[in-house]
């Protein structure tokens, strides 16, 4: 079996876990006034179990399949690519994530789009650096002020 299939398979089972607990056990514990609702916290869980339910298996049927062609993707050579940059975009995701707290967003988002567009290649910094600094402060805008979802923008010990 090639590989899209066997990961296809593993995402099937995946979705079938999440979809069992999206329709037999996420509404037990519902308030009574709630069960009455149209839409449940559920609603959107089950949609999206029954849609990765639809997808993994068009995969594993080949429904998708046209005519075989050559892998994008040769996993025996994997030296051939550029797996130093994926690994320190992978290692950045994570200090991103642990840092975003403690940091802030405002620097935590800007050090991760700098960093990560310097890991794939980029060198313009009079592009990078406006570019990089304008979105993260426009995000922070638009969750903070106009969605009204609190987000530390800077460290403790600034004022954040």
């Amino acid at each position: 079996m090639a590989l899209d299939r066997w990961i296809a398979l593993v995402l099937l089972g995946i979705c079938l876990a999440y979809g069992y607990a999206a329709w037999f056990t996420m509404d037990g514990d519902l308030a009574p006034f709630m069960r009455r609702n149209p839409i449940w916290p559920s609603t959107f869980p089950k949609v999206l179990s029954v849609l990765a339910i639809v997808a993994a298996l068009a995969i594993l049927l080949g429904f998708e399949k046209s005519e075989p062609k050559e892998a994008e993707i040769d996993y025996r050579r994997l030296g051939d690519y550029h797996l130093g940059q994926a690994l320190l975009l992978l290692a950045l995701m994570i200090a991103y994530a642990l840092c975003l707290r403690p940091v802030g967003f405002l620097i935590s988002t800007s050090a991760f789009l700098i960093l990560g567009s310097y890991i794939l290649g980029d060198r313009k910094w009079h592009i990078m650096l406006p570019v990089a600094l304008i979105a993260t402060v426009a995000v922070w805008y638009l969750v903070q002020e106009v969605l009204g979802i609190y987000m530390r923008p800077l460290p403790g010990f600034l004022g954040g």
